[in-house]
């Protein structure tokens, strides 16, 4: 019986030469596309972290032009092909916080109808999250927002930190919300001396698992704030619970008497814990408006804390922070690169940096290669 022979076709390269991709990848994984980082903003101060990004990727800066018309609309336009590619958007978010948002969904449309493969956002701090619950008879404006992120294009989204962990569950794509605490952790053990006699401290009960978390990776004691000197958002009323003026029974049937719910008392301001000749470390995920963070200062410094230290992801820093944190008993603010935060730096030699772009960009790279990300939460508990 003759025996039939396949010739395949002859491959254009010799195996020696078969051209190599990004990441050392050969032939069998030649259908992988290219990827391309982009920021989503063109001012210096924004531009920053994405530079540091690419650097560390060994990339070039995708080649766009984001600016406001003389009609104040946001326009974008991507000067090289994307056709076919994995493309990262940065967008940090400066104090015009609408602005930059309109940045992120007009380049996110713009890639998506040039064609790109997938389009990921990496927003380092994610606007709007505070609004994730309701609020009297307001909105949840953070599910709004991720509703027009996935219909401007975005197919998953880089974050770190959310204020609340459930806000993922916002998103009909994947959310990985990395965490800036081994950077922070690392900040405390190399640059706060004798840090061994500190005492981690939680502003209100409701941020405690924060700070257990903390607490217990530098094997520190805990403390805790609760008292009146601080209204938590757990606290805040709902607006469900809003009857008109007179109470109406409809004819044939009588109105419902419920049991009526006591008013909150806060008990005078405390701190559960030691702090005395202690130096004090407040953690918090975001520092916007400091006052809160000025009381719990003063109150540690009268309790015998000799140095106060703040620890936080997101360093928004709004209004007059800068001065106020100047003028208080606060000794130091430590906040990452997720905000450009530059001019209150000027204003406020207390505030230090902490550079987070490491993650980040092994976060994009990992993405790409469809690599795992467990790696980039070692040791991560639910709780943190």
């Amino acid at each position: 019986m003759p025996i039939r022979r396949f010739a395949g076709h002859k491959s254009l390269f010799p195996y020696s030469q078969t051209p190599k991709l990004s990441y050392g990848y050969r032939k069998m994984n030649v259908s992988r596309s290219g990827y391309r980082v982009f920021s989503a903003n063109s001012s210096t101060s924004c531009i920053e972290l994405a530079k540091k990004i690419t650097e560390r990727l060994g990339v070039e800066l995708g080649k766009s032009v984001v600016y406001q018309g003389s009609n104040s609309e946001t326009k974008v336009e991507v000067q090289e092909s994307v056709r076919g590619q994995d493309i990262f958007i940065i967008q940090t978010i400066p104090r015009d916080v609408n602005t930059a948002i309109m940045e992120l969904l007009v380049m996110a449309y713009a890639l998506k109808t040039n064609c790109a493969k997938n389009i990921i956002g990496v927003i380092p701090y994610f606007p709007y999250s505070k609004q994730c619950k309701m609020r009297k008879r307001g909105s949840i404006v953070c599910k709004l927002l991720a509703s027009m992120l996935a219909k401007a294009g975005l197919t998953h989204i880089i974050t770190m930190d959310l204020h609340q962990k459930e806000i993922q569950g916002f998103f009909s794509f994947p959310v990985d919300n990395l965490r800036a605490s081994p950077f922070l952790i690392q900040y405390i053990q190399e640059e706060i001396p004798d840090y061994r006699n500190a005492v981690i401290v939680a502003r209100s009960p409701s941020s405690a698992k924060r700070a257990q978390s903390y607490a217990e990776r530098l094997r520190l004691g805990l403390a805790v704030m609760h008292g009146e000197a601080h209204h938590s958002e757990l606290d805040m009323p709902d607006g469900r619970q809003s009857p008109p003026p007179l109470s109406r029974t409809t004819p044939g049937h009588t109105g419902l008497e419920l049991p009526l719910m006591m008013a909150k008392e806060k008990p005078p301001i405390t701190v559960v814990g030691d702090v005395g000749g202690r130096i004090a470390i407040i953690v918090d995920d975001i520092i916007d408006d400091v006052e809160d963070f000025v009381a719990t200062a003063e109150i540690l410094k009268e309790r015998g804390a000799y140095k106060i230290y703040i620890m936080a992801t997101h360093g928004l820093l709004s209004a007059d922070a800068p001065r106020l944190l100047e003028d208080s008993a606060i000794d130091e603010v430590v906040v990452t690169n997720t905000v450009p935060h530059e001019v209150q730096k000027l204003q406020c030699p207390k505030i230090k940096t902490v550079d987070v772009s490491m993650i980040l960009a092994e976060a994009i790279r990992r993405t790409h290669n469809g690599e795992s990300m467990a790696y980039l939460f070692r040791n991560i508990a639910v709780d943190d």
